[in-house]
């Protein structure tokens, strides 16, 4: 029996299950499973004839950043005046038209950088403003006091958390005792922004995936019956899964769930603010869109708490890629990205969907060879066609956007290593060099490559590649 080189792993060494087909001989861990509960015996599932499996996405929800409030609250060193404003302009220059701008009551920056919005020209007139509030009157009045003078639309966003556990282990409430206390917060807004008609008003109930369905029903419809939502002033409703402890399909149906049965939906806005703890934040979010959802609240790149929010450009380009505008600009990712990067002191990891360093770019070889030749194809389409190469369909294999559409060149996309073909190698001589290499060439040539590539372990640049190139020709 060899020694693991890994003494800290407990490799499985239970049973194999009685069931196990003949191929999977995998077996019970040492992990302790039993200590936790799945979603279903924590809170109750609606029971709904689901219509949201057979819907399409074809048009954006009104997309919400909350990377001033939520990002910056997750951050180890939170945004200084500086990176807020700059953040603040990307997501205006981007197309963003309701940002939640900060949590006034938590920080003097917050309440300050509030402030420099009221009393300049920042935000443009059709761009709606979000502030963040618990239950609680004197920091609603805080809140309040920093959007006085403001004549940009504002949303007053009031939260509190409404799951059992939090209501027993963190807040000490009945469900009654709860209602009371959020009612009571619903009337100090209600009191405090009396003379502000640009005002209007969100409600989240904190965890309302692990919130009872007929509770998180209950207190919604007295919010909007106490805040009177209508078509003319709706009540933005906000369903966070705060935490995220179910698969998607799960969080579809609770979102359909409250869609079909809110009180005056249609002065009710229906949000979603999904986090990302099991991995699927985006997933769950286009299946509440399906569901019924109408707005998205997330952050750029999918910065928050633990495993972050979920990721509003990565939502937004998902969209783009299937023929839907997006109705946000990202025609040059690479300074979004640097921006972002910049404001959170938090790198972009390189294989981020769209924005990452490395996802237009192909090293293994049955890729670049499939790449190339889709290049190939869409010249000469476009060259049929007479039309330019960026007015034809887009269907070069394994890239999902054409690098372009985000302001990237095609330098980057064909990288040459130990894992590369000899597709990759002519494609990189023929677009640096304007070397078109015949087939047998290309051949000997990559045997070539390899062997450099093996020796060295390292990548090989295109000025290597020609270097290559010139002996190996030589030798002939």
């Amino acid at each position: 029996m060899s020694t693991s080189a890994f003494p800290s792993i407990a490799t499985p060494a239970g049973a194999i299950p009685d069931a196990a087909p003949h191929w999977n001989r995998q077996r019970h861990s040492q992990m302790p499973a039993h200590r936790y509960r799945d979603v279903f015996t924590r809170v109750e599932v609606p029971d709904i004839d689901r219509a949201w499996p057979d819907r399409r996405i074809t048009e954006a929800p009104l997309w919400v950043p909350v990377d001033l409030r939520d990002g910056n609250q997750a951050l180890a060193e939170p945004m200084d005046p500086h990176r807020k404003r700059r953040f603040f302009e990307l997501m205006v220059a981007m197309g963003y038209k309701e940002i939640e701008v900060g949590y006034p009551s938590a920080s003097r920056t917050d309440f300050e950088f509030v402030r420099l919005i009221a009393e300049s020209d920042l935000a443009p007139d059709d761009v709606t403003l979000v502030v963040f509030t618990p239950a609680r009157r004197d920091l609603i009045e805080r809140t309040v006091d920093s959007v006085r003078g403001i004549t940009n639309p504002v949303v007053v966003h009031l939260y509190t958390a409404t799951a059992p556990t939090w209501r027993e282990v963190v807040l000490g409430h009945e469900r009654a005792a709860l209602t009371d206390l959020i009612l009571s917060g619903g009337r100090d807004v209600l009191e405090l922004t009396a003379g502000l008609p640009n005002v209007r008003f969100e409600f989240s109930p904190e965890v309302f995936n692990l919130t009872e369905p007929d509770y998180a029903l209950e207190i919604c419809d007295a919010m909007t019956g106490l805040w009177e939502a209508s078509p003319d002033r709706p009540v933005i409703v906000n369903l966070p899964a705060t935490v995220e402890v179910a698969t998607p399909n799960v969080y579809a149906d609770q979102i359909e769930y409250m869609h079909k049965n809110l009180s005056r939906r249609d002065g009710v806005i229906l949000s979603v603010h999904p986090h990302n703890d099991r991995g699927t934040g985006i997933a769950c979010a286009e299946l509440a869109v399906l569901a019924g959802a109408q707005r998205v609240e997330g952050c750029l790149f999918g910065n928050g708490e633990r495993t972050g929010n979920v990721d509003i450009v990565t939502l937004a380009l998902n969209l783009f890629a299937q023929g839907v505008d997006p109705m946000i600009d990202f025609s040059d990712i690479d300074e979004i990205r640097r921006t972002v990067e910049h404001c959170n002191r938090i790198d972009v990891h390189p294989r981020h969907p769209y924005a990452g360093e490395l996802v237009h770019t192909a090293f293994s070889g049955t890729h670049q060879d499939a790449i190339r030749k889709g290049f190939a194809e869409h010249r000469a389409r476009a060259d049929t066609e007479d039309r330019a190469e960026r007015d034809v369909d887009w269907r070069v294999p394994y890239l999902p956007v054409d690098p372009a559409d985000l302001g990237r060149t095609y330098e980057a996309v064909i990288r040459v290593n130990s894992q590369s073909g000899k597709g990759g190698i002519a494609y990189v001589l023929e677009t640096e060099f304007g070397i078109d290499l015949p087939r047998d060439a290309q051949i000997e040539l990559a045997r070539h490559v390899q062997d450099h590539a093996d020796r060295t372990g390292t990548e090989v640049s295109a000025h290597e590649l020609r270097e290559l190139f010139e002996r190996s020709r030589a030798r002939l």
